[in-house]
Formats: C-alpha cells, structure tokens, sequence
C-alpha cells in the first residue's frame, strides 16, 4: 500500500452504524446526508457505515459527499453475494467510485445460521470477488479481522484490517501479523462524558450486546482478559482497555496509544446515552474536530 493510499484515509475517521440510508425514511436519510456532508467539511479522512451495511447505503453516503473516504464497516458476506456486490460497486459513479472501500466480514454465528467455516467462506468470498466482472479487486477492499490467519488473509488479499472492538495491545499484534505495508484501521469507541460512573454505565449499555458474540470474547480472552471481565457488562479493567472515556482531550490521547501501537488510522465511534448509544451526534463530531484539528487539517 502506498503512502497516497494511507492519505486517503486520514489519521483520524467516524465510525457510525446511524448512516444506513435504507433503514429510515426520507427525513432520515436527508438527516444522514446533511451530517456527512458537515463531517466531511470537519475534515474526518473517512467515513465507516457501521452495522452491516448494504453497499447502497455506502453509495448513498458517497452521493452525499465529493472527497471523503467511504468505507463499510463491515459488510457481511452471508448476506451479500460478490457478484451482486462487485456489479452494484460497478454502479457507482465513476468519478467517486475510487473513494469507496467495501470492508468485509463474517459476522457472528449467533447471528447467522448458515455460519459454517468463516475462514473458508472469506477465502471463497474474495475469490469470487476477483472473478466478478468487473472485478472489484484487492485494493478496494479491507476486512474486519480479529484472529491471526484473518489477519494474514487480510494483508494478503485485501489493502489491511478493520478490526473492531479491540485495545491497543491488540492493534500492536495486529501490526506485527499484517507486517509493516498492510493498511491497518481499528474502530474506536468513544464516550465524551466526563462523569466516569456514567460514562462506564454508556459504554457497557453498547458492550453488553458484543459479550455475547463468541468471535470477540475469543479474541479478548487471547488478549488476557479473564471470562469475570465479561459479567456485569464489561469490568472497569475491560472498559478502560477498549473506550476511551472522558473529554475530548482524554478521547485524543486514547487515540494516540493506537496509532503508537501501529494503527495507520483511527475509526471513533461516538456513544451517546441519550441516544441509546446511536443517532447523529454532530455536536460530539464537532467537539472531537476541535480537539483533532492538528491531525485533520
């Protein structure tokens, strides 16, 4: 990957699971396309759509904007085929489609029931990607990989990783997995609330749902992390290493220990407790935009 291409992503993204045009109505989607028009004007070098996405979700974020980054973070590919996938890419207007990355995953099996073999099924995925035509090839793409053979497919086969819910020790092993050229872009999750008490009962509000996915109480668990770090929501041990929980200051010096740690680039999620957790809070974005304007501009 070149330095160009880590360029396009910037240092620092969103990361939002609220930009899916198709689950609401035309209000929502103006909503969406008014609020990344303004993050892309913030200067935020890409834009996930979170919450398995379609690819008309990204391509209508796309529409929205004219230079950012657009990225599905992530796409599941039990619900998706590649060539229906690889010929709606296709779609999208020429002239913006080179802004566009599909992020990939395999999702979890509690939530799929034909998941079988997700290595396997990733392999056949990004090979039949490759066959499409047109082809949508290693360069438009990245995965969602966790564990140390997704985490080489990625590097082998696809720009890097976006692994998401991890701590900074794990984007340090990461970086050693996928070696020095990979692209590698952790999500963050990011609760600006200075009260902690709060703040921690936010963070394990979001928490509670990923605890019960095995794919990540498997990686958290290699990561020294014990299973009484999962009652309750999430131990204070295990908030600490996987939010960043405060000011916008606090959230800033979070996001550093990642980059230190390898990251090329940092996907912020923000939690909001009157949300629920989702929603648009533009007013947090702006607030981060502030406080990250050294590494935006």
């Amino acid at each position: 990957m070149t330095s160009e291409t880590r360029e396009t992503f910037g240092r620092v993204g969103i990361w939002s699971s609220a930009l899916h045009g198709s689950r609401t109505d035309s209000t929502g989607r103006q909503a969406i396309a008014e609020a990344v028009a303004e993050l892309e004007e913030l200067k935020y070098g890409t834009l996930w759509i979170g919450g398995s996405p379609s690819v008309d979700d990204a391509a209508a974020v796309v529409a929205a904007t004219r230079t950012v980054t657009v990225a599905t973070g992530i796409l599941s590919i039990w619900d998706h085929p590649a060539d229906k996938v690889a010929a709606r890419v296709a779609g999208i207007d020429a002239t913006a489609r080179g802004r566009f990355v599909l992020g990939l995953g395999v999702s979890h099996g509690p939530m799929v029931p034909q998941y079988a073999k997700p290595y396997s099924a990733m392999v056949a995925y990004l090979d039949a990607l490759d066959a499409a035509d047109p082809p949508l090839g290693s360069g438009r793409r990245v995965l969602a990989a966790l564990g140390p053979k997704m985490l080489q497919l990625a590097s082998d086969r696809t720009l890097g990783a976006h692994p998401y819910l991890v701590t900074a020790e794990h984007t340090a092993e990461a970086r050693t997995a996928l070696g020095p050229d990979a692209l590698l872009a952790p999500e963050l999750s990011v609760v600006l609330d200075t009260d902690v008490e709060r703040a921690r009962t936010t963070a394990r509000n979001m928490l509670a749902m990923y605890l019960r996915l095995p794919n990540y109480t498997a990686n958290l668990l290699r990561l020294g992390f014990a299973e009484s770090d999962f009652d309750g929501g999430g131990s204070v041990r295990l908030l600490d290493a996987l939010f960043a929980l405060g000011n916008a200051g606090r959230v800033k010096d979070r996001t550093r220990e990642y980059l230190d740690a390898g990251a090329d680039h940092v996907a912020l999620q923000v939690l909001t407790a009157e949300e629920g957790g989702g929603g648009l809070p533009r007013a947090e974005w702006r607030e981060l935009a502030e406080a990250f304007a050294d590494e935006l501009s």
